[in-house]
């Protein structure tokens, strides 16, 4: 009977430092602390899947307990036995543990009775926490102590791809490793590789397209390959991976975004009518045309920025992005990018796809028209007036005079002072007042108030003014209080208080 097919992304997995993808600085770190014997007690990979947290766990696992050296060794042999039981999952001192299906406390103090125990056959008892952010709280807290001070021969290695939701405590205790999105070009390379080592043939386009499509991811990557290779036999091109993804070519993308941007609605919609035909993916358009946004923007003239070259157009689009940037400006393709986010949501909720696809080119052509602010400012009519010359123009005075105690209430109000005006009318008994000299006693002694009224009459008036506060009451009345007793001997407002018993009046206003 033939062996089980191996799938491409368990077959080329990292089985040492050395082929671990795109990770250098974590490989770095690793080597140097096995090297000098600075050999942590807990670990934590972090990033986003496919990127190698579990393959590290293990090859460091394999480190640690090689037998090819009497202590830890940065390069393992992996033919041991030891390698190989840990690289197959099999070997019995070093434990994978899947925390989203042992998420209790009690699965927890299973595995911190058990690693009390020396290792069997290793040197470390090691214990691999898979997606350790499933954990429940009882089981997060029951683990601390352990991870804090475990006995010599444990080894925890903790991995998540949600970092936020491991308890800040648990952080503390580790030494963490954040693992990078793998670089399209190291990808492409590897996959290059791949391919040679399954003799299949991968077109650089092809080879391009399946390495952004992973995103970052590694494992993703690889399985992408693998669909492909099933697809074509063995023979994968541009075509065949587009097909594969419902994607259509950049080559296709930039030509409609040129049709958009063009004005020409009719055109616009029979084209997208071509490409959903052909079996493109509507949300994968919507995220090339966001891409396509994106990276045209980076390349407007107006932002003069000189290296375009990541970018993932041919020189010949690229050339075409610059001729549609000629008649377009930068806010036009600002106000497109918040119409095409605000789409994403609206397209996964909607039930017709299509439907909601033509409205949104019809709002992205209309809004490409909509002139700027600027601009509408420029159109805007001016109103001029004729110049009077019988008389000069009288211009108003720069400071104001304020002659009386109730002009500089009023003053105050005006000039929205809320708190100078309301300490000035409640508190100040105003024993004299003339321009540019106040005598006042101040109810509630407040320093502060005398050195803010003068800073704002200076302002105000041009001129510093004298004021000089006293210090005992005269039984003069506050501005507030004069005004009451003005309201109060009026004869209508005497007879409306007579009608309640204990009727005051609280406050006044214009």
């Amino acid at each position: 009977m033939e062996s089980n097919y191996t799938v491409l992304a368990r077959k080329y997995r990292s089985q040492d430092f050395e082929s671990l993808i795109g990770q250098d600085v974590l490989v770095k770190t690793l080597t140097t602390a096995i090297n000098t014997g600075r050999i942590a007690h807990a670990y934590i990979f972090t990033g986003i899947r496919g990127t190698g947290k579990t393959s590290t766990a293990r090859i460091l696992a394999k480190a640690l307990n090689c037998l090819s050296s009497d202590t830890a060794t940065a390069k393992p042999c992996g033919v041991c036995e030891n390698c190989r039981a840990i690289a197959a999952g099999q070997h019995i001192d070093v434990m994978e543990i899947d925390a989203a299906s042992h998420t209790g406390v009690d699965n927890m103090r299973e595995i911190l009775d058990a690693a009390l125990y020396r290792p069997t056959n290793a040197r470390y008892k090691v214990y691999i926490i898979d997606e350790v952010h499933m954990l429940s709280t009882s089981a997060f807290n029951a683990l601390l102590k352990t991870l804090e001070e475990p006995p010599a021969h444990v080894i925890f290695i903790l991995a998540t791809t949600e970092i936020r939701k491991v308890p800040v405590t648990i952080l503390s205790r580790c030494q963490r490793f954040d693992l990078a999105r793998v670089p399209v070009e190291t990808l492409k390379k590897h996959f290059a590789w791949v391919a040679e080592q399954e003799k299949v043939e991968l077109s650089d386009a092809a080879n391009e397209l399946l390495a952004r499509a992973a995103d970052g991811s590694v494992r993703d990557g690889l399985s992408l390959l693998d669909q492909a290779i099933a697809q074509t036999g063995g023979h994968v091109d541009e075509t065949a991976v587009l097909d594969m993804l419902k994607r259509t070519d950049r080559g296709t993308v930039v030509n409609f975004m040129k049709t958009v941007l063009s004005g020409d609605v009719n055109l616009a919609l029979n084209k997208l009518d071509e490409i959903y035909n052909n079996g493109a993916d509507l949300t994968m358009l919507l995220n090339d045309m966001m891409e396509w946004t994106h990276w045209a923007t980076r390349m407007h003239p107006s932002l003069r920025l000189q290296d375009v070259t990541a970018s993932p157009y041919t020189a010949d689009q690229r050339e075409t992005i610059k001729k549609i940037n000629e008649t377009i400006t930068l806010n036009t393709l600002s106000r497109i990018w918040q119409v095409m986010v605000a789409s994403v949501p609206e397209l996964q909720a909607s039930s017709n796809q299509k439907q909601c696809f033509d409205m949104l080119i019809v709002r992205l052509m209309h809004i490409a028209d909509m002139p700027s602010i600027p601009e509408l400012l420029k159109q805007a009519p001016v109103k001029t007036e004729e110049k009077k010359t019988e008389a000069p123009i009288e211009l108003k005075p720069k400071y104001l005079e304020i002659k009386t105690k109730e002009a500089l209430g009023e003053e105050l109000q005006k000039s929205r002072e809320i708190v100078l005006f309301s300490h000035y009318n409640s508190n100040l008994e105003i024993i004299e007042f003339e321009d540019g000299r106040i005598k006042y006693f101040d109810r509630q002694n407040d320093a502060k108030f005398t050195q803010k009224l003068a800073v704002w009459l200076k302002d105000t008036t041009g001129k510093n003014w004298v004021l000089e506060r006293v210090e005992n009451a005269t039984g003069e009345q506050t501005i507030s209080e004069h005004k009451k007793s003005e309201i109060a001997a009026d004869p209508m407002v005497a007879s409306a208080m007579d009608l309640f018993e204990d009727a005051e009046i609280v406050n006044i206003s214009k």
